[in-house]
C-alpha cells in the first residue's frame, strides 16, 4: 500500500472515532460507545467481574424473599444465599424471617459454571425504580468499570435465568 493510502485509512479510522465519541454527547466514556449495552464476555471480561446480585421478592400472601450473590473476594469466589419466608401471610419479610441462609467458596469448577450461565447476557445502565411493583428478579453485575452506572444485568435468555436459578439452589442447599 502507497503512503498516501496508509495515511488515508489512519484518517479514516480517526475520524470514525470521533464521530463514536460525538455520538455519546456529553459523556465521555468507553462504554458510550457500547450503544450503552455491553455483552458479558465480548465487552466485559470474566475477571474484571467482582459482584452478581440476584434478589427476588413476594410481599403478597406467602410472602418471600431470595437473595443471591456471587462474588470476589481476597482471590477467592464465594457465594451467598439468603432466604426468607412468611408462610400463610403476607410481607414484606425481615430478618426474623430467614429460613435459610450461608457463605461456601465456589470451586473453579463451579465458577466456570456461573461464567457460562451469565455468559452472552448483556449489562446496561442502571433504573432503580419502586413503583414498578414488580416482584424481580433484580440482577446487577457490578465490573471493574462499569463507572457505578452499567450494572443492570439480563441472562442471554429465559431459560438460562432458570438454570441459573437451579444452580443456586443446588449451592445453597448443597445437593
Amino acid at each position: 500500500m502507497k503512503s498516501s493510502g496508509k495515511f488515508g485509512l489512519i484518517i479514516t479510522v480517526i475520524l470514525f472515532d470521533m464521530a463514536l465519541s460525538a455520538c455519546g454527547g456529553a459523556e465521555d466514556t468507553e462504554v458510550s460507545r457500547y450503544g450503552r449495552e455491553m455483552i458479558v464476555g465480548t465487552d466485559i471480561a470474566y475477571d474484571d467481574i467482582t459482584d452478581f446480585y440476584y434478589t427476588k421478592e413476594n410481599i403478597n400472601y406467602n410472602a418471600c424473599y431470595q437473595r443471591y450473590r456471587i462474588y470476589t473476594e481476597d482471590g477467592m469466589h464465594l457465594f451467598f444465599h439468603e432466604t426468607r419466608e412468611r408462610k400463610d401471610d403476607y410481607g414484606p419479610c425481615t430478618e426474623e424471617d430467614t429460613t435459610l441462609t450461608g457463605t461456601i467458596e465456589l470451586s473453579d469448577g463451579q465458577w466456570m459454571q456461573f461464567i457460562d450461565l451469565i455468559k452472552g447476557g448483556t449489562v446496561r445502565s442502571r433504573e432503580d425504580s419502586a413503583d414498578t411493583g414488580a416482584r424481580g428478579p433484580w440482577l446487577y453485575l457490578y465490573w471493574k468499570n462499569d463507572k457505578s452506572k452499567y450494572q443492570q444485568f439480563s441472562f442471554e435468555s429465559y431459560e438460562t435465568e432458570k438454570k441459573f436459578e437451579e444452580y443456586c439452589v443446588l449451592l445453597a442447599t448443597g445437593k
